[in-house]
């Protein structure tokens, strides 16, 4: 078995939990600061705070999801951005976190070239 290369360990999934609606100024903030692209995706709240009682039903708040892929060069810079755009350094606007990804394929605009080993 061949060993693995940085070439294949290049890049991070940065994630993006803001409440519903703010998925635009995440993507926008991303953009500017290098991204490509992203993928939101709707949820719910369910932290300990998220669940309101109205009328005796509970309401959990609507939430979006950005999942944004980048070469891990640009991650810090990504997720500056989107802090300081998306307001994530005030309580209560959202978090960010990033995750390594150790294989990537479909990325066609990067014109990545991953050969079987």
């Amino acid at each position: 078995m061949a060993e693995r290369t940085d070439d294949y360990q290049e890049f991070d999934l940065i994630i993006t939990i803001v409440n519903r609606g703010f998925d635009d100024v995440v993507m926008e903030a991303a953009r500017s600061a290098g991204a490509t692209g992203g993928t939101v995706l709707n949820a719910r709240g369910a932290g300990v705070h998220e669940a309101e009682k109205f009328f005796g039903i509970s309401i959990q708040p609507e939430k979006d999801v950005v999942l944004i892929l980048v070469k891990r060069e640009y991650r810090k810079q990504i997720m500056h951005a989107i802090r300081n755009e998306a307001g994530l350094n005030k309580e209560g606007r959202g978090l960010s976190f990033s995750i390594p990804v150790e294989d990537v394929c479909g990325i066609v605009h990067m014109n990545l070239d991953f050969k079987d080993k």
